[in-house]
């Protein structure tokens, strides 16, 4: 475990405070508004290849350059854009995951024609979701992060990877991998103990 006995039992950032805070205040628990979710994903594909807290500590930066992570106003955005954001050293100057952004924001807007991001993405909930005992249980990918990467890239979204979308999943309660024993496991109110569903999210 990432924590002591006579601690909080997190699956990780425990020692750091601000990756606590994330854990303790924030992880896992519902997002279902369109906004909400375009950010975590946008995020969550930033971090990849780098460290959680890497881009925790960029976020107000990440907010302010991404418009507040509003689809309408990012998918405005130009090529003069992208390129004032590759000069901006507050978040994480990588090309490929900027444009992916704007690129995703677009995607989203086009997406209210179909039901929205939001019903898209919790449409992929699971019946059972896991029930680690240790962190090294807790998966990196499902099924349901597998077939939504899929569904994400017909529909226009990059930076999807199964990976990616199942570290999205677990930050916004579609799936709850806390481990078993954590202070924080069920906080979402969304599974009862046996990993079966207790509620539905509320749009």
């Amino acid at each position: 475990m990432t924590s002591t006995t006579e601690g909080p039992i997190r699956t990780w950032g425990s020692g750091d405070a601000l990756l606590e805070s994330y854990y303790d205040d924030e992880w896992g628990r519902p997002v279902t508004s369109e906004s909400g979710l375009y950010e975590r994903l946008s995020l969550e594909a930033f971090q990849s290849g780098l460290a959680w807290v890497t881009i925790l500590r960029k976020r107000p930066a990440f907010r302010e350059a991404f418009a507040g992570f509003e689809p309408d106003a990012v998918a405005l955005f130009t090529a003069a854009d992208v390129e004032r954001l590759m000069q901006d050293a507050g978040i994480v100057r990588n090309r490929r995951k900027i444009e992916a952004t704007v690129q995703n924001a677009r995607a989203t807007v086009a997406l209210r024609e179909d039901g929205g991001l939001p019903r898209l993405l919790w449409s992929y909930r699971p019946e059972v979701t896991p029930q680690p005992r240790t962190p090294e249980e807790v998966p990196s990918t499902s099924p349901e992060s597998v077939a939504l990467s899929k569904d994400l890239k017909k529909r226009g979204f990059a930076f999807v990877g199964p990976t990616t979308v199942h570290a999205m999943m677990e930050a916004v309660g579609i799936v709850d991998t806390h481990v078993l024993g954590s202070h924080r496991r069920g906080v979402s109110g969304l599974w009862h103990p046996d990993g079966t569903r207790a509620a539905d999210p509320v749009f």
